[in-house]
């Protein structure tokens, strides 16, 4: 069910965007006079340079540094290699352009007076080919990747799709694990939510074309990466450090996803990439391709069009062991830790992931431009779970139990088939422009972008066990293979010990939806007798989000199959990492079963009321943001200062059931903060290759939208002398802020190389975290689950970088490389009172200590091989403030990978990818490693295919 809050609907622009629009519009009218100022000075001068940088293929060098040497001005291509010099005094001028992996290059040009004049440089224009340094594709990528990062104003990274296609990276959250500074958190192999530098992945923004894209999931803020095929960027940014003229909500940094262009390259390109792969725990009938397709064309080729799609398939099995450690009574009534639950997963899951990515542009001229853009992605995982669970719970302990090893008297057992089907979408749809006037620039963006979850199919059919078998698990010994007596009796493989228990059958959506606006202006001006830039802008986003759960369980007898438990399994062994859990279910049998009881188990009757309400909610959250900033150009220093300030109006609305009654009420909550977020930003270079920058910010995370929405979801029996389970959101809860200290210095040499190091302090304020305590609801003694504020808190690090292709060497031998990071973290937060056995300090989740990315390769005109290691230490997934040795931590993971490609002709390309090698494991635990809460094995990948560019 939604349940929307009062005055919820839309209708136009609402009286409170309205409101937040006269925010914008009143925080830049206060800047009038020095606009009027400003502009007037503008319009006296026209005298414009501006123009575009490309190679002798035509295609755009972004981040290329332009100099005029008479005048000491200076600037950078952006990422079609445009370049813009306004208040350009009219004579002639040397323009000179520096970038790396080529000479550097220079120009005569004559400034007219009153007009702009426009200087395209080419490659051939300025050269002779032969002494071009670049050779390959390859290179082509990293010297984009290079050039945009050391031109860039704040601390960035810069990923090409060229570097992204030497890894076997199949989606953007595996891409960014090569990244210094990046962990990666995987399910069932894959990664999908990253953490930059050591914070939640929450921390970190995520856009498309600049524009925000929400997450799917109804439980985070955070947007989950492994469901966007690596195919559908052209560049991956990620920015460490934020501008006045960024969102603020971006803690740890923002990755931004750029998509192609078809001036990226003049001309018409197509470029198809199709293969295969060996799964070794899974089929041999994977597969995956894509195409892109671009072209410029008009009288002026003013016209760009560009598309791609991608498909990709994985059939892949997974053998899963979780262990449910918490507190249990021994004997004595004495509170141990202990196993009350026992789960042996086999999964068979087929994902898909199909893409789509398109643009249209118009140039008029060098001043003007005018885009749409879109990309849609759609990740859907079919997944047959069969389960084996062992139920210690349902038994009576023994005397003589440890934290390490119990027995059970009249235990149960349980096997589980269950099939879910999930899809995740993401689509992003902008439109906008961007315009020269006078030395002015002006750009505009309306963008809609949508993030959905749905569960069309959640079906469970359980048979629990009708002997009650005497139990013991012992973790004494290997504890990731305990020694379990439900395997020595093998009491689970009869078939005759098992009857029919329950059909559940659920499903869940959740949307979240955002509109945005924004608008910018740039207004080039001097101060202090040095070239500068004003910049002014405002952003309005509105995002509903509304996450809906029906649940349903039928446990009559009129459910049970018509097939015997016997009848309904296969002739498939199901095994799990060393223990036989029998035969797994025939799916077909079962999938008939779950079509024939769908409807009926559907029926008002069966409805799980509790279930299928307070986990419901709706939400509404408008931010408007206006900024100012100034940029001012020393001899080799730029200095950014600005301010960015953000409203956020939030309403919320969740149903409360009463256990009792069996009803339920809305509750809604509403809410208004403003926040400032000073900036300044210094970048120096002390020679056109050695760049620091230092930067002072300050940015914003707010809470999950389910934790500031006033829900209450309980479990548990209401049963007299019984303590009931609640979870609850908190109105009250504030938005974490975070003053941030970044420094770094980075020196790149030729021909394509770069060491750098950087240290990072954020001053963390309110952030939120879970809190368990003992309290009272509807007269009973209750464990309350709700997020709370620490006062304080900080993360602190510092990372290395190192790349460079040994060219120095002699003959075959310079086709070596290496490129290795390495990021140290520390985090911690204050709590708001002492915590059993940990005291007022906790370590924050996601945070690993190190983070190490290492790869050594070779590279020629034709052939290219790499082998790359990844490591990630322990992190903590998840706090439980109530029992420190509850924490459950993720296990350091490290990963070797390998590709090879040759290039077959001047427009063929084979290549092959191996993942996994060493076939590391997933491992969580409680509190310590000796505690494993779940096991995880995904086994290897092997990956062969073509690509074409004509």
């Amino acid at each position: 069910m939604i349940i929307k809050p009062v005055g919820a609907e839309r209708a136009g622009l609402s009286l409170k965007a309205s409101a937040g629009a006269l925010i914008i519009a009143a925080a830049l009218g206060a800047a009038a006079p020095v606009l009027a100022d400003v502009v007037g000075d503008a319009a006296a001068v026209q005298n414009t340079l501006t123009g575009r940088v490309s190679d002798a293929s035509g295609a755009s060098l972004p981040g290329a540094r332009v100099v005029i040497r008479e005048l000491g001005f200076a600037t950078s291509t952006d990422r079609q290699g445009r370049y813009i010099l306004p208040s350009m005094p009219a004579g002639q001028y040397t323009v000179e352009v520096d970038y790396l992996g080529y000479p550097t290059m220079s120009r005569q040009v004559t400034v007219a007076a009153g007009v702009a004049t426009v200087a395209d440089i080419t490659v051939s224009d300025v050269t002779e080919v032969a002494e071009i340094v670049v050779v390959g594709s390859l290179s082509d990528g990293v010297a984009r990747a290079l050039n945009q990062q050391r031109t860039a104003d704040n601390t960035s990274n810069v990923v090409s799709s060229d570097s992204i296609g030497r890894f076997p990276d199949s989606n953007i959250a595996e891409a960014l694990q090569r990244v210094p500074g990046i962990g990666v958190e995987r399910d069932q192999g894959e990664g999908n939510f990253v953490s930059l530098r050591g914070s939640p992945a929450a921390f970190t923004s995520i856009t498309v074309d600049g524009v925000s894209i929400p997450g799917t999931s109804p439980d985070t803020r955070a947007v989950d990466l492994g469901a966007l095929p690596s195919e559908v960027v052209s560049s991956l940014e990620i920015n460490k450090t934020l501008l006045p003229s960024q969102d603020a909500d971006s803690i740890a940094g923002s990755i931004n996803l750029v998509t192609r262009s078809a001036f990226d390259s003049r001309g018409r390109n197509i470029r198809l990439n199709a293969g295969g792969s060996y799964n070794e725990m899974g089929s041999t009938n994977d597969r995956r391709a894509s195409v892109v397709a671009s072209d410029t064309f008009g009288p002026d080729r003013q016209f760009g069009a560009v598309v791609s799609a991608s498909y990709a398939k994985t059939d892949r099995r997974v053998d899963n062991i979780e262990s449910a450690w918490d507190l249990i009574e021994d004997a004595d009534e004495n509170d141990i830790l202990g196993v009350p639950v026992q789960e042996f997963k086999d999964y068979d899951t087929r994902r898909e992931r199909l893409s789509l990515t398109g643009a249209l542009e118009y140039r008029p001229d060098a001043l003007n431009r005018y885009f749409v853009r879109g990309t849609w992605a759609r990740r859907t995982d079919d997944e047959f779970r069969n389960l084996l669970a062992i139920l210690y719970e349902d038994g009576t302990i023994q005397p003589g139990a440890t934290e390490q090893s119990a027995s059970f008297t009249a235990g149960r057992f349980a096997r589980e088939f269950r099939h879910r089907v999930v899809r995740d979408e993401n689509l992003a749809i902008s439109a906008g422009g961007e315009h020269d006037i006078n030395t002015m620039t002006l750009d505009y963006t309306v963008s809609f972008a949508r993030g959905e979850q749905t569960y069309p199919n959640r079906q469970q059919l359980l048979f629990r066990s009708t002997a009650r078998p005497d139990l013991s698990y012992d973790f004494s010994g290997d504890f990731d293979n305990p020694n379990l007596s439900l395997f020595t009796s093998q009491e689970h493989l009869n078939p005759a010990n098992y009857a029919f228990r329950e059909h559940v059958n659920r499903w869940q959506s959740t949307t979240q939806d955002e509109t945005a606006a924004e608008i910018n202006l740039s207004i080039p001006t001097t101060l202090f007798n040095q070239p500068a830039e004003w910049k002014f802008g405002g952003r309005l986003r509105q995002r509903d989000i509304e996450s809906d759960e029906e649940s349903f369980r039928n446990r009559d007898a009129s459910a049970r199959p018509a097939l015997g438990f016997a009848d309904l399994l296969s002739d498939t062994p199901s095994r799990n990492f060393d223990y036989d859990l029998g035969f797994k279910y025939d799916a077909d049998l079962v999938l008939d079963y779950f079509g024939s009881q769908g409807p009926l188990t559907a029926a008002p009757a069966y409805r799980r009321i509790a279930n299928s309400t307070t986990t419901d909610y709706t939400a509404q959250e408008d931010i408007y943001a206006a900024y100012g900033m100034t940029r001012i150009q020393f001899d080799r220093a730029n200095l950014i200062l600005g301010l960015r300030v953000e409203r956020t109006d939030f309403e919320g609305a969740a149903p409360v059931f009463n256990e009792d009654t069996e009803d339920f009420t809305v509750s809604s909550f509403s809410r208004s903060y403003t926040e400032v977020f000073p900036n300044a930003t210094l970048r120096y270079a002390f020679s056109d290759n050695l760049v620091g920058r230092v930067a002072l910010t300050r940015g914003i995370a707010r809470p999950r939208y389910r934790d500031n929405v006033p829900r209450i979801s309980e479990s548990g029996d209401r049963t007299a002398g019984e303590v009931i389970d609640l979870t609850a959101g908190n109105p009250d809860l504030k938005p974490t802020l975070s003053n941030n200290f970044d420094a770094s210095l980075e020196y790149y040499y030729e021909p394509l190389g770069v060491i750098s190091a950087g240290v990072f302090y954020k001053d963390l304020e309110d952030y939120v975290f879970e809190l368990t305590s003992r309290g009272t609801y509807a007269g009973l003694a209750a464990d309350i689950t709700r997020p709370e504020n620490a006062p304080d808190g900080f993360i602190r690090g510092v990372e290395f970088n190192y790349q460079q292709q040994f060219t120095f060497l002699p003959g075959w031998l310079s086709g070596f490389g290496v490129a290795a990071n390495y990021t140290w973290t520390d985090a911690e937060m204050t709590l708001p009172f002492a915590g059993p056995g940990r005291g007022t300090k906790a370590a924050l989740p996601n945070q690993s200590d190190t983070t190490v990315n290492l790869s050594a390769f070779y590279e020629t005109a034709r052939f290219n091989a790499r082998l790359a290691w990844t490591d990630r230490s322990d992190f903590l997934q998840e706090f439980n403030y109530g029992d420190p040795r509850l924490d459950i931590y993720w296990e350091g993971r490290s990963q070797l990978d390998f590709t090879a490609d040759f290039d077959v002709t001047e427009h063929v390309n084979v290549y092959l990818e191996a993942k996994n090698l060493t076939d590391s494991e997933g491992v969580r635990y409680a509190g310590v490693r000796s505690r494993p809460t779940e096991r995880e094995r995904f086994g290897r990948l092997f990956f062969v295919g073509a690509r074409v560019n004509f």
